[in-house]
């Protein structure tokens, strides 16, 4: 994770305008011995509004309408449901807290890919007298959200946000590791879009697992899906490793004061200490939730993978394996 602050934020990095934290990472983890609105013509916002809510189906699962093909992953009743869950693992893992960046009564808040919006409400009703906005490609937000808060269909990787340069206070990204073909230029965007002491805050999965004591085998399947998962987004251009890299690309835009936290999540609930077992136990259901909607659509476009090859790859049993096969873990 990482904040930064621009008079510069990555795994979490904030800054003025980068940051990132949990425990230490390198201190291995003890087992369990018992196991604002932009204004458009209306003939354009009519067309809009009808693609993206055309969901394209593909092998049983639906994607965004609105730049179709775009992203990779899913948007369907199950995968937003993942989402959320998914929110309530980082917010568990950050100790309740939806940010690192100092905030003191920001003004512009942007949300960058907010999915079905659950950061962008709770941070409207910590800051009622922010203008909160929030992008995404799926119109899958809910109705009843505060006033301050505002929901856009919009790519953060088109060069003109249609706004004024230094508008934002705050820039917040998470879990957008393979949505962007050039997730510096993100950060680039967001320099420009800062206002000077802005901040810039991303929380990011490293997607390659991890494990202190050497008992993770080279053969456990789920590194094998591992392996195709990041093949696959290599040949759509859409990396998923980025996390590693986000405080070097704060710094090389221009931000300052880059800070980054890593924290380690569990693969299952292994740890002896109560906080990481519970969090290794929530995060083995999102992996058994999302396993099929993280491989769907790039094994099938990428690879060209049947989905009945798909799914014997995509098996559940390759991470309900993860009990036996060693003391695995993520970093954010």
């Amino acid at each position: 994770m990482s904040f930064v602050t621009n008079d510069s934020l990555s795994e979490e990095v904030a800054c003025h305008s980068s940051r990132c934290d949990s425990g230490n990472a390198g201190t291995p983890i003890e087992a369990e011995t018992n196991v604002g609105s932009p204004a458009y013509d209306d003939d354009l916002s009519q067309s809009v509004t009808d693609s993206v809510y055309e969901f394209p189906k593909e092998n049983g699962r639906s994607y965004h309408g609105y730049r179709a093909g775009t992203y990779y992953f899913p948007n369907d009743p199950t995968e937003r449901d993942r989402y959320d869950f998914q929110y309530e693992i980082l917010k568990y893992t950050f100790q309740d807290r939806n940010y690192f960046a100092p905030l003191e009564n920001p003004k512009t808040i942007l949300d960058i890919g907010t999915g079905t919006g659950q950061w962008a409400i709770e941070i409207a009703d910590e800051f009622p007298e922010a203008e909160v906005q929030a992008t995404d490609l799926s119109p899958i937000q809910p109705d009843s959200v505060p006033e301050n808060v505002h929901f856009f269909i919009d790519d953060a990787s088109e060069p003109d946000w249609v706004l004024p340069p230094q508008y934002f206070d705050y820039i917040h990204t998470r879990m957008l590791l393979g949505a962007f073909e050039d997730f510096k230029d993100i950060i680039s965007k967001s320099f420009h879009y800062l206002k000077p002491g802005g901040w810039m805050e991303s929380q990011e999965l490293m997607s390659t697992p991890y494990c202190d004591d050497g008992t993770m085998p080279p053969n456990w399947p789920f590194m094998e899906w591992i392996k195709y998962g990041d093949k696959a987004a290599m040949d759509a251009n859409r990396p998923l490793r980025i996390a590693n890299k986000l405080k070097r690309w704060y710094e090389e835009v221009g931000f300052v004061d880059v800070q980054e936290k890593v924290f380690k999540l569990p693969m299952n609930p292994w740890p002896k200490d109560k906080h990481l077992k519970a969090l290794g136990r929530m995060s083995e259901d999102n992996w058994l939730a999302g396993l099929s909607a993280f491989s769907m659509a790039p094994f099938s476009r990428e690879l060209e993978w049947s989905k009945n090859e798909i799914e014997v790859c995509s098996n559940q049993k390759h991470v309900e394996e993860t009990n036996n096969v060693g003391l695995s873990y993520q970093c954010t």
